[in-house]
């Protein structure tokens, strides 16, 4: 039985290279901690052999979370903040 999204969560196209929508970024870590503060991974871009680039949905505090995180303020759950690592490599060594 499968349960019928609310109007306000159904999905909608959002193009991957319209910076107003979208938040990207090489890093890792930052990608897990945003991750794991609650920001959403839209899509991982593997084009790059030597690196891998990291879509988020942009909403109106992720670049807080972002000026917080290399500042050192960001707090997340470490151990959340360790298997996200692990997940984001997973997704990158896979396929």
């Amino acid at each position: 039985m499968s349960k019928k999204l609310p109007k306000s969560e159904e999905y909608k196209y959002i193009p991957l290279d319209d910076p107003a929508l979208v938040w990207t970024t090489y890093d890792l870590g930052c990608s897990a901690a945003l991750l794991t503060a609650g920001f959403e991974v839209l899509s991982l871009n593997k084009d790059n052999p030597h690196k891998s680039l990291f879509v988020f949905k942009r909403t109106e505090n992720i670049d807080g979370a972002v000026e917080d995180y290399w500042s050192g303020k960001l707090k997340v759950k470490a151990r959340s903040y360790f298997d996200n690592i692990k997940m984001l490599k997973n997704r990158i060594y896979s396929e």
